[in-house]
């Protein structure tokens, strides 16, 4: 398959008092075209800042990004504002996503205006709405009479009006029911099965990203610890951190009386500001030496489909005995 998104060397820097602090430190990315690629962490891992790198929200202090090929922090507006038809977000709120003052219809066919469509925007509208299974007739609704599930819904049926390639998902479920979450996913999974899109799914929740993702990137502190197929990455974690965000994740109990296996608990996470020489995760791994805190360790391949970021990660297992 061909690469249809490529991120190398990106590092997004912020200032704080007394200096900078690298919400992206150096995130390299491959997403082949049709995939999904989930990339998951903790609050605050420079997720969502990685999202918007790719969609050329923001501009990189370092690194770059293609995106069907055109390098989109060093084009000219004229060529992004072209670009932006091939790329789209679906952020995590919808209700705060949505102009509030605009129907739906009018929310749906907004790119299609800006962009100069010069169809049936009715008819556009409409087939939009049928794809992601909302009724035309809510087209004439303001986002406040709908349910936060028809509201993401309206989010991506705007998201897919220009048949974009690749969309960004920023945790597109988290503020959903748990039952209208799913009803999310699929939409999205058979969307990628209709119309070939590639997806970047942020994530925290881990037992969606194993339902829709092919491949998938676990961030900390601003950097990639591990990548992978999805079944083997949650078969065989090979970072720590992984092993760690993994074993505490929520596991449904099939009797009330089943008994949940102790886990190692992952701890306070450490700042971005206190970080020094050796491994981001040190001070919170509970396999650490004295190399893990002198030598920062660079992300390598394990195999051909694997890599990690650990000096340890043929061997690292938390909890083994």
């Amino acid at each position: 398959m061909t690469d249809l998104v490529v991120a190398e060397g990106l590092v997004k820097r912020y200032p704080v008092r007394g200096g900078t602090v690298a919400a992206v430190d150096g995130v390299s990315l491959r997403v082949e075209q049709g995939t999904t690629l989930a990339l998951v962490g903790e609050s605050g891992c420079g997720k969502s800042t990685t999202g918007r790198l790719l969609l050329a929200l923001e501009r990189p202090d370092e690194g770059s990004v293609e995106v069907a090929g055109q390098a989109v922090h060093s084009i000219g507006k004229k060529q992004l504002r072209e670009l932006r038809r091939t790329m789209q977000p679906v952020f995590q709120d919808p209700y705060d996503s949505l102009n509030g003052r605009m129907t739906v219809g009018q929310i749906v066919s907004e790119p299609l205006r800006v962009h100069h469509f010069r169809g049936d925007l009715d008819a556009r509208v409409r087939e939009l709405l049928e794809a992601v299974t909302l009724a035309p007739e809510l087209a004439q609704r303001y986002p406040h009479e709908l349910s936060g599930g028809q509201r993401q819904r309206v989010a991506i049926a705007r998201a897919i009006a220009l048949d974009p390639e690749f969309l960004v998902c920023d945790e597109p479920v988290s503020a959903l029911d748990v039952s209208v979450q799913a009803q999310v996913v699929n939409l999205l999974r058979r969307l990628q099965d209709e119309r070939g899109i590639t997806y970047l799914f942020i994530s925290h929740d881990l037992a969606l990203v194993r339902h829709l993702a092919h491949r998938v990137a676990v961030m900390y502190l601003g950097r990639i610890v591990e990548e992978g197929e999805t079944e083997e990455l949650f078969a065989d974690p090979r970072h720590p951190y992984t092993q760690l965000l993994l074993a505490a994740a929520p596991r449904p109990r099939v009797r009330d009386h089943d008994r949940e296996e102790p886990v190692e608990q992952l701890g306070e996470a450490t700042s971005a500001l206190s970080r020094s020489g050796g491994c981001s995760f040190a001070p919170r791994c509970p396999l650490a030496t004295d190399r893990c805190h002198t030598e920062d360790p660079a992300l390598r391949p394990l195999a051909d489909t694997r890599a990690a970021a650990c000096h340890y990660a043929e061997t690292a297992r938390v909890g083994a005995a």
